[in-house]
C-alpha cells in the first residue's frame, strides 16, 4: 500500500498566519493591562500593610517600595495598541513577558522575609496569596507562554526554596503542596494555551477560505456576465445580416410564389426558420433572466393544452417509428397557458430527441391539491452523475459533436426557468439504457374557476405563427416609415413592403426621419407607422428616438420597435416602455400581423 504524501505547505503563509495568531494572543494580554496593573499596585499597599503591621520587620518596607516602584514602571512604560503593525507582534510579547517576569521576580523575594518568622498564619496568607495570584494571573497570560511561565515560576519557586528551607516536617509538607501546585497550574496553562491557538488558526483558515472562496464566487460571476455580454452581442450581430436574409428572402418568395423558382424559396425561408428558431430559444433565455416575462395563470383544461402538442410532435414521432401517447385526462389545472404549453412542450421535445426505440408518453393525474403532468419516455436514461446538469445551458447527454439536429442544449434550462417562475416543481427520475420521467406539479383549478380555455399559441413570443392568416386578408398600412441604420436591412425591408403594395420610405438617421414626416406633413400625406430598430449607429437608443418621432406630429403616431438585442436590462426597459416589439430575424407574416394590428388599433 503506498503513502501519498503531504501536500506542501506554503511558507509565506504559514509565517503570515502565525504573525496573526500571535497578534490576537498579544491583545488579550494586552486588554487587562492598566486594570491589572492598578490593582496589583493597591494589592500590594494593603498586604504589605497586614504584614508589616503583624511582623515589625524594616526590611518590608524596602520590598514594598521595590514592588511599587516596579509597578509603577509597568504601568508607564510603552504598551501595545491594536495600531501596532502586525510585524512588531513579537516584541510586545517579548516585553510584556520581561514585565511581569520583572514584577515576579520582586515579588518572589516576600517568601524569605516572612517565613523564616515561623508566624504559621503569615507563612498561609503568603501561600494563598501567591497561589491565588497565580491562578489569576494564569488565565489571563495563557495566550503567552513565555509571559506564563515567568510570572508563575519565580514567585512559587521563591515560595517553595522557602518553605523547603527551614527543613522541619510541616514547612516540606507545604513546600511539596507549592510544587504540585506549580506543575498542575503550567500544565492546565500550557494545554489552554494550545487549545487556544488551534481555534484562532481554524478561524483564521476559516476566515482565509471564505474569502478566496468570495474571490471564486466573484470571478465566477464575472466569467457568466462576460459570457452573458458576449452571447448578448453575438446573437445581436448574428441577427442582423439573418434579418436581412429573412427580409430579402420573404420578398423573393412572394414574387415566386406561382412559379417553379418557388420551391427553392420556400427551402431557403424554411432553413432561415430554423437558423432563426435556434436564435429565439436564446432570446427566451434572456427573456426570461430580465424578468420581461411576466405570468398570467388562469384556470386550463389539460386536455386543451394536450392537444396541440400531440399535433406537434405526432409527425415527428412517426417519422422516428415512435410511438407518442398523449392521453386526455379531463384535468383542469392553475396555470399560465401558454408558459406551460412551452415547459411540456420543451419536455417532449428532449424526450423525443432522446429516444431511438419506444415511445414517449404524456399523462396527468389528480394527486391531493395538485395535478402531476409526467412525460416518460423510453430513451437513452441520464447517468446520476449527469443528472445535476441537464438543467445547464448549452449541456447536452451523448452529443459531443454537437450535431444541430439535436438543439441547442438550453430546452430544459428553460424549462428549469420556466418552473420557478410559475411555482410549478419539476422532478426527474432516470435509469441510464431505460428512460427518462419528468414530472411537473401544477396546482389543480377548483370547480369554480373552471370556463372554456383556447389553446395557447407555440412559442413565447407575442405573436405566433399560429395565427395563420394570408396577408391579403390583413388590413395594413399604406405608408410606413422605417428608420434602420444598416443599408441592407432598409433594403430588405423596402422590398418586401412594396412587394405588399405598401407604400415605404426608408432613412438612416433620427434627424432624416424627422425630415421626411415633416414633408409628408405638408404634403397632406402623414405616414400611418413607424417601425424603428432599437440599436442606432452612433449609439443613438432606437427606442427614444422613435418615442420622440412619433410624438412629433402632435397626434401620436403607431410605433413597432424592431430589435435583435438579448440583454436582459434593454429587454427589461422594452417591457416597462410598452411600446410593441419584434424580435430578428423577424418572419413576413409575423410583421405583416404586426402592422396589421397597430393599424386597426389606430
Amino acid at each position: 500500500m503506498s503513502v501519498q504524501p503531504a501536500a506542501p505547505s506554503n511558507p509565506v503563509a504559514d509565517h503570515e498566519l502565525g504573525q496573526r495568531v500571535l497578534r490576537e494572543h498579544v491583545a488579550s494580554v494586552y486588554s487587562t493591562y492598566s486594570v491589572s496593573t492598578l490593582t496589583h499596585m493597591a494589592f500590594v499597599v494593603v498586604f504589605g500593610s497586614i504584614i508589616y503591621s503583624q511582623l515589625k520587620d524594616p526590611s518590608l518596607l524596602f520590598w514594598l517600595a521595590g514592588l511599587l516602584m516596579a509597578d509603577i514602571y509597568v504601568f508607564f512604560t510603552p504598551r501595545w495598541t491594536p495600531s501596532r503593525p502586525v510585524r512588531e507582534s513579537a516584541y510586545w510579547a517579548r516585553k510584556i513577558s520581561r514585565v511581569v517576569t520583572l514584577v515576579s521576580m520582586v515579588t518572589a523575594v516576600v517568601p524569605w522575609l516572612i517565613v523564616p518568622h515561623n508566624n504559621l498564619p503569615m507563612t498561609s496568607l503568603l501561600m494563598a496569596v501567591i497561589v491565588g495570584s497565580c491562578a489569576r494571573a494564569a488565565q489571563s497570560l495563557w495566550p503567552l507562554k513565555p509571559a506564563l511561565f515567568g510570572y508563575t515560576m519565580p514567585m512559587s519557586l521563591g515560595m517553595i526554596t522557602a518553605l523547603a528551607w527551614q527543613g522541619d516536617g510541616l514547612h516540606l509538607f507545604l513546600a511539596a503542596a507549592g510544587a504540585a501546585y506549580l506543575l498542575l497550574t503550567l500544565y492546565a496553562g500550557i494545554g489552554q494555551h494550545k487549545l487556544l491557538t488551534e481555534s484562532l488558526m481554524l478561524r483564521f483558515e476559516n476566515e482565509a477560505l471564505a474569502a478566496r472562496l468570495g474571490e471564486q464566487i466573484a470571478a465566477t460571476e464575472r466569467a457568466s456576465e462576460e459570457k452573458t455580454r458576449f452571447l448578448g452581442t453575438a446573437s445581436h450581430d448574428l441577427r442582423q445580416p439573418l434579418h436581412a436574409i429573412a427580409l430579402f428572402g420573404a420578398a423573393l418568395e412572394n414574387e415566386l410564389r406561382d412559379r417553379p423558382e418557388g420551391r427553392n424559396a420556400e427551402r431557403l425561408m424554411r432553413a432561415v426558420n430554423a437558423l432563426g428558431a435556434s436564435l429565439d430559444t436564446m432570446l427566451d433565455v434572456s427573456r426570461l433572466d430580465a424578468g420581461v416575462i411576466t405570468p398570467a395563470p388562469q384556470p386550463v383544461q389539460l386536455d386543451a393544452l394536450f392537444l396541440p402538442l400531440n399535433h406537434t410532435f405526432a409527425a415527428r414521432a412517426e417519422q422516428k417509428e415512435l410511438q407518442l401517447r398523449v392521453r386526455a385526462s379531463g384535468l383542469w389545472v392553475h396555470s399560465d397557458p401558454q408558459l406551460l404549453h412551452r415547459m411540456l412542450s420543451n419536455l417532449m421535445d428532449n424526450a423525443l430527441k432522446y429516444t431511438m426505440r419506444g415511445g414517449v408518453s404524456v399523462t396527468a393525474r389528480e394527486r391531493g391539491e395538485s395535478v402531476w403532468i409526467e412525460v416518460r419516455d423510453t430513451g437513452i436514461g441520464i447517468a446520476p452523475e449527469q443528472s445535476g446538469r441537464i438543467f445547464e445551458e448549452f449541456y447536452q447527454i451523448n452529443n459531443p459533436g454537437r450535431d444541430r439536429s439535436r438543439g441547442l442544449g438550453i430546452g430544459l434550462s428553460i424549462v428549469q426557468r420556466l418552473s420557478r417562475l410559475l411555482g410549478h416543481p419539476v422532478q426527474m427520475h432516470s435509469r441510464p439504457g431505460r428512460g427518462t420521467h419528468f414530472r411537473v406539479v401544477v396546482p389543480i383549478a377548483s370547480t369554480l374557476e373552471r370556463a372554456p380555455a383556447g389553446l395557447p399559441p407555440a412559442s413565447l413570443a407575442e405573436a405566433s405563427a399560429a395565427d395563420e392568416r394570408s396577408a391579403s386578408a390583413l388590413a395594413l398600412p399604406g405608408r410606413v416609415l422605417l428608420l434602420d441604420d444598416e443599408l441592407e436591412i432598409r433594403e430588405a425591408m423596402m422590398g418586401l413592403l412594396r412587394s405588399h403594395s405598401i407604400d415605404a420610405h426608408a432613412v438612416a438617421s433620427e434627424a432624416a426621419a424627422d425630415a421626411a414626416l415633416r414633408h409628408a406633413a405638408r404634403e397632406g400625406r402623414p405616414f400611418d407607422l413607424l417601425m424603428c430598430d432599437y440599436r442606432l449607429a452612433d449609439g443613438v437608443d432606437g427606442l427614444d428616438a422613435g418615442l420622440r418621432l412619433s410624438q412629433s406630429g402632435g397626434a401620436a403616431m403607431p410605433l413597432l420597435l424592431i430589435t435583435g438585442e438579448t440583454s436582459p436590462d434593454r429587454l427589461q426597459r422594452v417591457r416597462e416602455s410598452q411600446v410593441p416589439v419584434l424580435f430578428k430575424p423577424v418572419v413576413a407574416d409575423q410583421l405583416l400581423l404586426a402592422m396589421a394590428e397597430l393599424t386597426v388599433a389606430r
